[in-house]
């Protein structure tokens, strides 16, 4: 099917192109012809105002240019000598180590060519007068070049008029199609809802809107990009003295909307009249410069700012579909490549049959930050896996860090891991480097509360200074035990609670799983019956072992403060802990932030 469409835009694109630039074009004044409706004017009059002040304004500056140009033409002759001279230098030298370089390069070439070389038709002889006549030697063939003549003066005429009435014909076969698309605009509208079926009407509305809006949006950042950039290499051409600098500004803006081919016409044309019209080599240099670091400037920062806002397309989709529609629509493709590729992103992003085109050309992050470092750290990047966490901090806080990245890329690790496809190296990997990343995290976080701690202190005042300080005083000595369930999975998780635990002021301990058996557990709560239990299982392979150790702890200690956090539950919390019948826990909750607030809620209950 995808070759099958491709063919068909290749075959039918002398009807697609300028149904393209039509659809294109409706885009642009559509607007325009709403606004005049409003202002109580019919529609078709609407439609012919907008169309007949864009011919005219079209027009109008199409005819400056071509006066300009041909003003230009005409005044070429008094920069003859400039040229000559100019000429005159880049040519080789004959002397010095430059001409004796190009003089051995030409001996070389001579003797590669070897004998079958054709040999240098030798000059006319002098006659001798001494010499005897000799026979005449027959003359040399003169070519002979047969130029047919017109058959009359209408064939004379069409093969002149023909690069002229081609472009014009286009012209007004886009002008008829944009004409019929404003006025039978919601006619149109209607019968494509009506060909995709009424079941769609709501995603083809957005994905028709979201499609106007991009390329309306587009369109009209690129028209103020192009005219900023005309004006300011205008006014630069003028700074530097370059002749008709407002028409290389004009000519700068609009050639800018042919992608690449564009640029290259609008910085060669000034370049060469530099040439042409100054006798010194630095004011075509000062041209150069100041077109190089312009469009440096836009192409680099001004344009993926505002045009990958606007379309949705990554950059590097942009130069793929300005290939591809150049080889299928030739220069016409590129100047419509980047709409026509917005409309296709949009479509893949409402149609599931298409959805591949949304994925491979937008500019949204298809992989989460959890699968982005998953897979990182599956390939043994560790560097990568780190900053993509430190990007990640520079505006969240580590709690959401871990409940929105790392415990959703321990979930992906433990689905693999239960399924046996990772190797045991791999795996060891995997957590040695989790458990390298939160201990980093843990000095990262202290250094970064130790910069601010000087602010918070300044701002802060004596009577809350008093209050912190009381506040500290007054924490019970309760223990915060965070134990793993089962696995070492578990034991990440309870090494990221102990570690924001801490960083809250309270007093916790992580055990590892290797640690974690029932009797040595006991042993330890018997030393400090004031202690929290807090149980971190990672579901969904977790929930019968936390059950067992709930279990057992209640047994023994029916009286202890018990937790459970189920860390990334998306099922119903009621249901869930139903599961552990009567060894109910006091809390069971299923992100850190949320643990964090209710472990200290129990050892430190609000006053009434």
């Amino acid at each position: 099917m995808l070759f099958g469409t491709i063919a068909v835009l290749y075959f039918a694109r002398e009807i697609l192109i300028p149904l393209a630039f039509a659809v294109i074009l409706t885009f642009v004044l559509s607007p325009v012809v709403a606004l005049l409706q409003r202002l109580r004017i019919g529609r078709v009059p609407s439609v012919a105002v907008t169309v007949l002040v864009t011919i005219v304004a079209a027009g109008s500056v199409g005819g400056i240019i071509a006066i300009q140009l041909v003003d230009i033409v005409q005044e070429l002759p008094r920069y003859r000598q400039n040229i000559d001279a100019k000429l005159e230098a880049l040519r080789i030298p004959t002397k010095g180590p430059l001409g004796l370089a190009a003089n051995s390069l030409k001996e070389i070439a001579r003797e590669l060519s070897g004998p079958g070389a054709t040999a240098p038709v030798p000059g006319p002889v002098a006659p001798n007068r001494k010499q005897r006549s000799a026979p005449g030697t027959p003359a040399l063939p003169l070519p002979v070049e047969i130029v047919q003549q017109p058959a009359n003066e209408w064939v004379y005429f069409r093969d002149l008029a023909q690069p002229v009435l081609r472009p014009l014909g286009l012209t007004g076969l886009v002008l008829i199609f944009t004409v019929f698309m404003l006025i039978k605009r919601f006619d149109l509208r209607h019968r494509l809802f009506r060909l995709v079926g009424i079941g769609q009407i709501n995603i083809m509305t957005q994905a028709l809107d979201e499609a106007a809006h991009r390329v309306s949006r587009y369109l009209l950042m690129q028209v103020l990009v192009n005219t900023c950039f005309g004006a300011l290499f205008g006014f630069g051409l003028y700074c530097i003295g370059v002749p008709y600098a407002a028409l290389w500004g004009g000519v700068a803006g609009l050639l800018r909307i042919v992608p690449y081919i564009g640029t290259m016409v609008a910085a060669a044309l000034p370049i060469a009249l530099s040439l042409a019209a100054f006798d010194r080599w630095l004011p075509p240099l000062l041209v150069f410069l100041l077109f190089a670091g312009l469009e440096l400037i836009t192409s680099n920062f001004v344009e993926p700012w505002l045009y990958g806002a606007n379309t949705g397309i990554s950059s590097l989709a942009l130069l793929v579909a300005a290939v591809f529609w150049t080889v299928l629509w030739g220069p016409a493709g590129l100047i419509l490549s980047t709409p026509l590729t917005v409309c296709v992103v949009v479509l893949g992003r409402y149609a599931p049959q298409l959805a591949f085109l949304h994925i491979l050309l937008g500019d949204e992050e298809v992989l989460g930050a959890e699968a982005q470092i998953y897979q990182r750290l599956l390939a043994m990047d560790q560097p990568e896996a780190l900053g993509i966490v430190f990007r990640f901090l520079k505006e969240k806080p580590l709690v959401e860090l871990y409940d929105s990245v790392l415990i959703p890329a321990l979930s992906l690790i433990e689905q693999d891991r239960h399924k046996g496809a990772i190797a045991a190296d791999r795996e060891e990997f995997l957590f040695l480097s989790l458990n390298e990343l939160i201990t980093e995290l843990s000095e990262y976080q202290l250094a970064r509360d130790s910069s601010l701690a000087g602010g918070a202190a300044a701002e802060s005042g004596p009577a809350e200074s008093g209050l912190a300080e009381s506040g500290l005083a007054e924490r019970p000595g309760a223990r915060i035990l965070c134990l793993p369930a089962n696995d070492r999975a578990d034991e990440v998780t309870a090494a990221m609670l102990a570690q924001l635990l801490e960083q809250a002021g309270d007093a916790a301990l992580c055990l590892p799983a290797a640690q974690a058996a029932p009797a040595e557990l006991l042993a330890l709560i018997e030393k400090r019956q004031d202690d929290v239990i807090c149980i971190c299982a990672l579901p969904p392979y977790t929930f019968t072992p936390a059950r067992t150790m709930c279990k057992l702890i209640r047994e023994r200690f029916p009286k202890l403060k018990l937790v459970i956090g189920v860390w990334g539950f998306s099922g119903d919390m009621e249901k869930a802990q139903a599961r552990f019948e009567r060894a109910q826990p006091d809390r069971l909750f299923k992100s850190m932030a949320q643990a964090v607030e209710q472990i200290q809620e129990l050892i430190r209950p609000k006053a009434s």
